[in-house]
């Protein structure tokens, strides 16, 4: 049977305040899936026009995949979230782009019919399992020369990148993480970000039950000055430090997608239509520079070039991956268009589930910037890989 593809759209997307990773920080005590799971919850709150029967996938990415992050969490948080028990589940995995994935193969699937409505996202808490945790690297990594060592250490493949563009220096770095700070703060004293939170519950065996409602990353008071007396632990004399780069951090994020005929039959009032999607491999001792080949194809094969994308949200795993990949596309290091609210240097990367974070900001920028048409969320890989997504605003005034 022929089938036409039909339009996606991001109609809504929520995430948890995000936490410092470790015995002190705001979800030390808090089980990840319940992170995920009160996310979920918000999505149906916010949209009670649909019926929670109608919901035909739920996608969850982790990168670590045990304890409260196992058990195949996409149906497990589906069940504990109290969806029917008719809602279908899975877990995935693409290390730092796991929501991402989560997102494009899931809409992938409503394009092709497979699915009307799916909520997808991701959770990460760091505290409990930190990256690398029961991993066991295959020894013909190293022995048959396939990767570099440095490769498995994401803080020296940064280091590893300030090696190949030397231009990009660590003051220049360090710049970068002081405006994403600053951005951070302005964008959260104009009620930019607080949109998107969900109040969570946090629970501590000394305190008792608490409620997380902002983000606990954020040094908004962070100068240069501060930065330049960092420590580099990933080489001496190095570039890379814990200022200028994303912390480890736990937090979850979900949203909803459907087939844009759809959202209008249930009343559904979507901001986003998903346009196209591409994922590249690069030399994992340089994952960093991955977003660079996943959106020239993107842009290639959609016939468009920087200049038509209007907005551009990037996962700051590490500064220098992003000044890699704004010099790359000749952007300046402070063009309005990136990451106009800060990004994860300032508010944290809970690894999977950073993906929908971009794309919840990127949807709340569309409908403030009615005269950009395009807009990318991007980012860098473990592993060496990189992902993006182009979206279209539905709020263009050029469609009116």
């Amino acid at each position: 049977m022929p089938r036409t593809a039909r339009d996606v759209v991001f109609v809504d997307g929520v995430r948890t305040p995000f936490g410092k990773a470790g015995p002190k920080g705001l979800y030390a005590e808090t089980r990840a899936d319940d992170m995920v799971v009160r996310a979920i919850r918000e999505l149906l709150r916010r949209n009670p026009s649909l019926p929670p029967e109608r919901v035909d996938e739920v996608a969850i990415a982790a990168t670590t995949q045990t304890g409260d992050q196992g058990l195949t969490i996409g149906r497990s948080a589906a069940v504990l979230a109290g969806l029917p028990k008719s809602v279908p589940g899975f877990a995935i995995d693409r290390m730092c782009a796991g929501a991402m994935t989560a997102v494009t193969t899931t809409g992938a699937g409503i394009a092709f019919g497979a699915y009307d409505v799916v909520i997808a996202g991701g959770v990460e808490h760091m505290g409990r399992h930190p990256m690398g945790e029961g991993v066991d690297p295959n020894p013909r990594f190293l022995a048959d020369r396939l990767v570099d060592p440095s490769a498995l250490i994401m803080g020296s493949t940064a280091e590893n990148l300030h090696d190949r563009f030397p231009q990009i220096t660590k003051e220049r770095a360090d710049a970068y993480a002081v405006r994403s700070q600053q951005k951070v703060a302005a964008a959260y004293a104009a009620g930019k970000i607080q949109p998107d939170l969900v109040a969570t519950a946090v629970r501590s065996a000394s305190h008792g039950y608490g409620l997380a409602t902002e983000d606990e990353p954020p040094r908004p008071t962070t100068t240069l000055d501060d930065l330049a007396k960092l420590k580099t632990p990933f080489r001496t004399r190095g570039n890379v430090t814990a200022g200028n780069a994303a912390g480890l951090n736990d937090g979850a994020t979900a949203c909803l997608l459907a087939a844009e005929d759809v959202a209008a039959e249930l009343g559904l009032t979507p901001r986003m239509r998903l346009v196209d999607y591409s994922f590249a491999g690069v030399e994992p001792e340089v994952m960093g520079v991955g977003p660079v080949p996943a959106t020239e194809k993107l842009l290639a094969r959609n016939a468009l070039t920087m200049d038509d994308i209007g907005l551009i949200e990037i996962n700051e795993a590490f500064a220098v991956q992003v000044l890699a990949f704004l010099e790359h596309f000749k952007i300046a290091d402070d063009d309005a268009r990136v990451n106009p609210w800060g990004g994860a240097i300032a508010v944290g990367h809970p690894l999977a589930s950073s993906g929908v974070r971009l794309m919840n900001q990127l949807s709340r920028l569309f409908e403030e910037r009615t005269d950009v048409r395009y807009g990318l969320t991007t980012m860098c890989v473990g592993m060496g890989m990189g992902g993006t997504v182009l979206w279209e605003n539905l709020a263009w005034e050029g469609a009116k």
